[in-house]
């Protein structure tokens, strides 16, 4: 059996636990429910038998029997996401023959689905699981989905050689190379910052564009990685050339719905950003979310509150959907200004934000 055989179903494994003892019930009563044997629930539990592998009338019949017992309602997507990350988890641990069909390759994962990866491979858990992730359990169990030291290593290793191979331009795979990028910005390896640098640099060109072209999203990703790797200097050029350009502007606004969750789910590809349609966002919940994510990091709240500007100069109305989300927004803005942190263009952006909603007040 080959390394990513033995991961593969360890995430959403770990999220259908977390549902159960939402409950709570023991494995032993849910088996019974369910009408199946103790080792299948066992099986699925710990990901020997991975939940993708079921039938859908069972995985259907499983949703639903943990809904009708009261489980977290809030844990049902994440179940989805689950899968995603184990799907992309055996591809990265036993690469396909054919790299266009990998998942990375063939579809733009969500924020959840990246934030699971990074709990199985890291150990970080995703912030919006925080909470039901800490529930008192009986005997020694773990924190979260555990894959063995060897299967974390080989993680990293594998998903250098997948982005490598993407390759880029005509003949490579962007999307594949791209994701494999983001993810591999969780590699803790003493040489990762390296790696990244070098992986990164035939993207740095695309810094250099002050209106949109297909190769922004290039921008975007280098202009954050490297902002998660300590240089926050290319994401403050890409939040000046946002303010050049509507398409751009526009183009981020999408890509934050998208990843957000403000926008279903459904981008095989980068082609929504070619045609970003703001009627397609749920613009309440996209300022929500940006508010619940907006932290100080360098270079990274520049993004965040240039976006937000660009949201409330669309949907100025947004803030009185919500008065809490504005009210949390104010104070933080308050508190970013007296500090100092923003450089000048999102500075100018914030005191704009902050005044619309002293206005709304």
């Amino acid at each position: 059996m080959g390394i990513g055989s033995r991961s593969r179903g360890v995430v959403s494994g770990f999220v259908l636990r977390m549902l159960r003892e939402s409950i709570p019930s023991p494995q032993t009563a849910l088996a019974e429910r369910l009408a199946i044997d103790l080792g299948t629930l066992q099986g699925w539990e710990s990901g020997r038998r991975p939940l993708g592998n079921i039938r859908t009338m069972d995985l259907l019949h499983l949703r639903r029997t943990l809904a009708i017992l009261g489980a977290d309602a809030g844990l049902f997507a994440w179940l989805d996401a689950a899968m995603d990350a184990d799907r992309i988890l055996t591809a990265v641990l036993g690469p396909p023959g054919d790299p266009a069909t990998h998942p990375l390759a063939g579809w733009v994962q969500s924020r959840e689905t990246a934030h699971l990866v990074a709990w199985a491979v890291r150990g970080i858990t995703p912030p919006a699981l925080m909470t039901r992730a800490v529930r008192p359990r009986r005997g020694p169990a773990p924190a979260g989905p555990q894959l063995a030291a060897a299967d974390r290593a080989a993680f990293f290793t594998h998903l250098r050689r997948t982005a490598e191979s993407a390759g880029h331009g005509a003949d490579g795979q962007p999307l594949l190379r791209r994701q494999s990028l983001y993810l591999a910005s969780y590699d803790p390896a003493p040489d990762a910052e390296a790696w990244a640098e070098q992986a990164l640099r035939t993207m740095r060109p695309a810094l250099a564009l002050r209106s949109y072209t297909p190769r922004w999203i290039e921008a975007r990703t280098a202009a954050t990685v490297a902002a998660r790797q300590g240089d926050p200097e290319p994401l403050y050029d890409f939040v000046g050339a946002l303010a050049d350009d509507q398409h751009s502007e526009l183009a981020n606004l999408a890509y934050w719905a998208y990843w957000l969750g403000s926008m279903p789910p459904t981008q095989p590809d980068d082609g929504f950003l070619h045609r970003p349609d703001p009627t397609g966002w749920n613009p309440v919940h996209l300022f929500q979310q940006l508010v619940g994510s907006l932290h100080d990091a360098p270079g990274t709240v520049d993004l965040y509150v240039h976006s937000l500007q660009t949201l409330l100069g669309l949907h100025p109305w947004v803030p009185l959907a919500d008065p809490a989300a504005a009210r949390r927004l104010q104070e933080h803005a308050a508190g970013l200004l007296d500090a100092q942190l923003l450089s000048p263009l999102p500075r100018r952006d914030l005191e704009s934000v902050h005044y619309r909603l002293q206005q709304a007040n």
